[in-house]
């Protein structure tokens, strides 16, 4: 234990904190919700859950960033300090689901003591916006002395920062955690819920429940996978791009601007990430192309589409049929597929054209996954919108993906999955 000690010391005395500008932020309470307000000027959180392109979402009017490890930190402050923006510095707790014991207060002990240096570190940072205590630590478990945990982390923060709410983030909300956390967690500000298909019921259910303080939108975008149609072989069907920039303008201009009590959202995910595939929750390909929701967020947040947009990618289809027709091919056998789209600001457009193995790496509650490998296909043509090939010999589960590009590198996408038999 002294150990310990010596050594969160030393971290502590070796990281120094930031003294002067620190952001003031409150909480106002309205005759119809609430708003929140920085250095007296009220502030409505655009925000997305980042990984790079910070030039592009300050350009895009974003205001805001949220992270989920103390691990990100320090980049991501100095990116906010960069580009003028806001952090909500997330603290990761341990999940139950992942094997932490919450009953076990040497734990629970060490992990609290893990965090303190740096909460006094970023304390009085300019760029500090709230903290945030934990994600989906709702997620598959049954232990709810957690949110005893989340509210020691809480009442600590507000013990020595005077100047920052706290939030919880949770996976998406139903009136037992709701409940929960108003009574076990009285340090907590704000609820932040992670929601996609579920989002247009969040704002009557907090109220049903009879939640009182403000919320924010955790995580919003396209429909989870686990949310979506699948195929007779139980494989998630993914939307177009098109498709998902259609979503975020109906679901933010519906579900999340009306609601006085809604403090502002934080879209999941600026950045490439693979979770069942590289491009399902990725606004930008792995290429760094961004995507149309990216234009339909700089509409949502700028009132005006930004200078030169992506492109829209209308329709992929596989011998004639869509990704929602049971694609079921023999092995060796040729196919061809089509795709259609067209550019807004009539820029010549590229197509491109590979197919992946499914994903044998399926993880829960966003866990980092591998991308698939390449299948053993034959490429025997590839022209504009047009790609014919032989599929591979081996039976199994596959994805056919197509990306389209303008000239200066924006990007759409769609895939089909198909059973090879």
């Amino acid at each position: 234990m002294k150990n310990s000690f010596i050594l969160l010391l030393s971290i502590f005395l070796a990281v120094p904190g930031y003294s002067d500008g620190g952001s003031k932020v409150e909480i106002l309470k309205t005759d119809t919700g609430h708003q929140l307000q920085v250095n007296g000027e009220l502030f409505y959180i655009k925000g997305a859950g980042i990984e790079d392109h910070y030039d592009v979402l300050a350009a895009s009017g974003g205001n805001s960033i949220r992270t989920w490890g103390v691990d990100e930190w320090e980049e991501v402050f100095e990116m906010a300090e960069q580009y003028n923006l806001y952090v909500c510095a997330g603290i990761w707790l341990e999940q139950e689901r992942q094997g932490f014991d919450y009953s076990d207060p040497d734990t629970v002990r060490q992990q609290f003591e893990k965090y303190k240096p740096y909460i006094l570190k970023y304390k009085d940072h300019p760029n500090l916006l709230m903290w945030g205590v934990g994600n989906e630590l709702n997620f598959f478990y049954t232990n709810t002395t957690v949110w005893n945990a989340v509210e020691e982390f809480a009442r600590y923060i507000h013990e020595v920062d005077g100047n920052h709410p706290t939030m919880i983030a949770t996976a998406f909300i139903e009136r037992r955690e709701a409940e929960l956390i108003q009574n076990q967690c009285p340090s907590i500000d704000i609820l932040g819920v992670n929601a996609y298909a579920g989002l247009p019921v969040v704002a009557d259910w907090l109220n049903d429940f009879g939640w009182t303080k403000p919320y924010i939108l955790g995580e919003w975008g396209t429909f989870g996978h686990w949310e979506v149609s699948e195929t007779s072989w139980n494989e998630p069907i993914e939307f177009t791009s098109k498709e998902k920039a259609e979503l975020y303008l109906n679901e933010y201009q519906k579900h999340i601007l009306p609601h006085e009590n809604c403090l502002g959202a934080y879209v999941f995910f600026w950045g490439s990430k693979q979770e069942r595939t590289s491009t399902w929750y990725s606004l930008f390909l792995e290429n760094g192309a961004k995507t149309q929701a990216v234009d339909v967020l700089h509409y949502l947040w700028q009132n005006e589409w930004p200078e030169n947009r992506a492109p829209v990618l209308d329709s992929l289809i596989l011998d004639g049929n869509n990704a929602h027709q049971n694609n079921i091919l023999s092995a060796g056998t040729v196919h061809e597929a089509l795709a259609w789209a067209n550019d807004p600001d009539d820029d010549e457009l590229n197509f491109t054209w590979e197919i992946l193995h499914e994903s044998p790496d399926k993880k829960d509650g966003g866990d980092e996954e591998e991308k698939p490998p390449k299948g053993d296909y034959k490429t025997l043509m590839e022209q504009s919108n047009s790609f014919t090939f032989k599929t591979p010999n081996t039976k199994g589960t596959y994805r056919l993906f197509v990306f389209v590009y303008d000239e200066i590198g924006n990007g759409a996408h769609a895939n089909i999955p198909f059973l090879v038999e």
